[in-house]
């Protein structure tokens, strides 16, 4: 009798999200596993609410544009997750019938959640029907929020053994709980030669190279901080990611034609391992997926303008780990790097080397591996 193929269900929301990088690299490290696997990479609010999902998008990138404090009073607060709590159900209610088609046409061995929105919808329908499929929920952030809080999730896959103990603290079994990492991209475990890098980039091996990321968005100070940057004294490169925000990468790609220092511009880049490989620092805003990367490429960040909430705790944990300053404007991320640069080139090869240590380059193939156990009992 033919053995049938696993089928692994992925669900993610948003598609320029580490939500969503997260579930791709852990797709991959399943095929890597075994290439007769099965996947569905869903965005679950998209397929579930695509108008409340356009809806939610543009809100929350008003609020953190506009009004981050708001997001900060909203983010993890016991009051508002109890008095949000009859809506959630109800939007879980009112997704069912397109769920329960999912569920049966694919027919998963292991659902796989990258946020608390569908880990929550799975959870719930589990709960109300019975369903005996394996529930794994990988958090993207150092601190849990009470959103992914369920009793019918069978695992949490967390960045460090301190976010495990917080989930632990909320009522969550240890048992439930394992600490892999953030998963990325395995390829950021790999070492490419520099060299061949810098001649690719038509960029001088001899002279530092500063990444400025913003995120997949391509949020904060970004153009004054390179206007800045390129009018210092400071000897360097500087190479900029500017995600899917194409006014910023135009913008910058002009300024780039006459600046006095070398400056690379991209926009969305798949080659974020090649970047990270080459450059001294990575001046950016602390989400999960790039703060994993930067840990696994072992390159010191410096923190600017990190969004209230998941980011802010992130910096937290990145500052007592010694792997990241934070800078609180432009002008002193300039002067933090004059210092890093010209000053404690010392300090700088410490925080490497506390990166190394917290680096996780195997957290993809390691979830990836554990929900290919749970699908096979």
């Amino acid at each position: 009798m033919k053995k049938r193929k696993k089928r692994m269900l992925l669900l993610y929301i948003s598609e320029d999200s580490g939500h969503h990088c997260a579930s791709i690299s852990i797709e991959k490290a399943l095929r890597d596993i075994d290439p007769t696997v099965e996947t569905l990479n869903i965005n679950s609010f998209n397929y579930t609410n695509p108008i409340l999902e356009k809806i939610i998008n543009r809100t929350y990138m008003s609020i953190v544009k506009r009004a981050p404090e708001i997001w900060e009073y909203l983010y993890d607060n016991p009051k508002v997750v109890r008095n949000t709590q009859q809506l959630r159900e109800m939007i879980h209610r009112f997704n069912k019938g397109k769920l329960t088609a999912l569920l049966e046409e694919f027919r998963p061995d292991c659902i796989i959640c990258t946020q608390a929105f569908p880990c929550g919808m799975i959870a719930d329908y589990k709960e109300s029907f019975k369903l005996d499929t394996p529930l794994v929920g990988v958090l993207t952030d150092y601190a849990p929020h009470s959103y992914w809080i369920y009793d019918n999730v069978d695992r949490y896959i967390v960045p460090v053994e301190e976010t495990g103990k917080k989930l632990v603290d909320n009522g969550v079994e240890p048992k439930k709980i394992v600490a892999y990492g953030i998963p990325i991209d395995p390829k950021f475990g790999s070492h490419p030669d520099n060299e061949a890098i810098f001649r690719k980039l038509s960029l001088d091996p001899k002279i530092p190279c500063i990444l400025i990321m913003g995120g997949t968005q391509g949020l904060g100070p970004i153009k004054e901080l390179v206007r800045l940057l390129d009018r210092s004294h400071l000897q360097l490169q500087i190479i900029i990611a500017a995600g899917v925000n194409k006014r910023l990468y135009r913008h910058l790609s002009r300024y780039a034609r006459h600046a006095r220092k070398k400056t690379l511009v991209l926009p969305f880049a798949e080659n974020i391992d090649e970047l990270m490989q080459i450059s001294t620092v990575v001046v950016t805003k602390p989400g999960g997926i790039t703060t994993a990367e930067a840990l696994t490429k072992a390159i010191p960040m410096l923190i600017i303008h990190p969004l209230p909430g998941q980011e802010a705790m992130n910096t937290r944990y990145l500052l007592d780990a010694g792997v990241a300053v934070k800078a609180q404007n432009p002008a002193d991320a300039v002067i933090i790097l004059e210092e890093l640069l010209r000053y404690n080139r010392e300090k700088l090869h410490v925080m490497k080397d506390k990166a190394r240590t917290l680096s996780r380059p195997d957290s993809a193939v390691k979830a990836a591996q554990l929900a290919m156990e749970l699908a096979r009992k």
